[in-house]
């Protein structure tokens, strides 16, 4: 063993005293640093990932739209030609709006939601929603109607139950009146995402042409890929295949805003947490300033006896890395423990009437989280780097004094 460990080991061995309070202090600083930063870049990226399996599990990869907003008139025929890729798994044309809905009968408890009139045959196809029925079954055929959870429990919405779509057209047109479509809810999904279960009705594609004044064609084209992480090829790929006549946009694109700003919040948090992190890690450094001072006499004897600078120095940065190691290991420990447990400590807060993670506010119905290892080894890298740094300083200090000074002090 290398004197300079055989030294920091003997100065860390526990002892009564206030070098041993202080050295634990700052282990349990660096490792609550640790704990802090895997904890919350952990739950960061589970709602980056979560919130793109959420949206690609209901929306498309693809959307394929007219020029200038222009309806796509010969829908089947480009349906057909897309599928005939081959990297294509599925295609479905929809029309969408936003239209007016109520209860069947009764006059209050309206509501705005996205209409969403897709081809029932392949709706499969392009969406996870026939897939997340919670109640009923997916099915569309006629004057039918699949709703959002939330939509259903606001609404007190059963299956069997008939509602009222009213067309936007009545507002774009003076000159004519549509008449509401009276349709059966058959079916009631829970996607587990607010802005889906609360803001989405699914239904024909003959009936929501109806809502838009349409007599044949559609809005928009859905396309699944078999790989939606490739979308910027795809993109170019499939527009140069359609032509300039259609627009491709893909998912990342439509839902550019929210990425962005998970993207910028992840940043910000790791930012700030850091400067948690480092405030708990010049912890290490006031531990090795007090040894020092401590320690005077023994250094300065050390230094008589003929041991060299880089010694003495490497003794205390060993001292420092032996509180970082522990500090991060133990920290990560807790991290993670915490994480595995995290549904059941937020079930503990729910019980205690504490509103912990409400979906009306943040839109999941639970906290995600995923470890990434790469994650793990940058926070390790940047504590170890750290300790490193602020273990430096006061060990050259201690490495500099003069041994007669050091010994004539003690």
């Amino acid at each position: 063993m290398p004197f300079s460990l055989f030294l920091a080991l003997k100065y860390l061995k526990p002892k009564r005293s206030f070098i041993s309070v202080v050295t634990t202090i700052s282990v349990i600083g660096v490792a609550l640093g640790v704990a802090i930063l895997v904890i919350v870049l952990s739950v960061m990226n589970g709602f980056d990932n979560m919130w793109r399996s959420k949206i690609l599990s209901f929306k498309p990869h693809l959307t394929v739209t007219g020029r200038y907003g222009a309806e796509i008139e010969n829908e089947e025929k480009l349906c057909v030609g897309i599928e005939k890729i081959p990297w294509v798994k599925g295609v479905a044309p929809c029309v969408q709006t936003i239209a007016l809905m109520r209860r069947s009968g009764e006059e209050s408890g309206a509501m705005a939601p996205i209409v969403l009139g897709i081809d029932p045959a392949r709706a499969g196809s392009v969406s996870q929603v026939p897939r997340r029925i919670a109640v009923g079954e997916f099915d569309l055929d006629g004057d039918k109607v699949v709703v959002g959870v939330d939509i259903a429990m606001q609404m007190q919405l059963r299956i069997g139950d008939k509602v009222l779509i009213y067309s936007p057209m009545n507002v774009a047109s003076e000159d004519e009146f549509y008449l509401p479509e009276e349709l059966e809810v058959t079916g009631i999904f829970n996607m587990g995402m607010r802005d889906y279960d609360g803001n989405f009705v699914l239904t024909s594609l003959e009936v929501g042409r109806e809502l838009v004044g349409l007599e044949q064609g559609c809005h928009a084209v859905y396309v699944m890929t078999d790989d939606p992480f490739r979308f910027e090829e795809y993109t170019d790929r499939l527009g140069i295949e359609l032509g300039p006549e259609y627009l491709v946009r893909n998912w990342s694109t439509i839902d550019s805003v929210l990425f962005g700003a998970i993207k910028f919040e992840k940043t910000m948090m790791f930012l700030l947490l850091i400067f948690i992190t480092i405030v708990a890690i010049f912890c290490v450094t006031n531990t090795i300033i007090v040894i020092t001072v401590q320690k005077t006499g023994e250094i300065g004897l050390l230094k008589a006896l003929g041991f060299s600078r880089l010694q003495i120095t490497s003794a205390f940065v060993w001292y420092g890395w032996i509180q970082c190691i522990v500090g991060t290991g133990c920290g990560m420990g807790l991290g993670l423990l915490i994480l595995e447990n995290l549904k059941g400590i937020v079930d503990f807060l729910r019980s205690c009437n504490l509103p912990v993670f409400p979906k009306s506010i943040y839109g999941l119905d639970e906290i995600p989280w995923e470890i990434s290892r790469g994650t793990l080894v940058s926070i390790a890298v940047f504590v170890i780097v750290f300790c490193t740094l602020s273990a430096i300083l006061p060990a050259r200090r201690a490495a500099k004094l003069n041994p007669a000074e050091a010994l004539r002090h003690e």
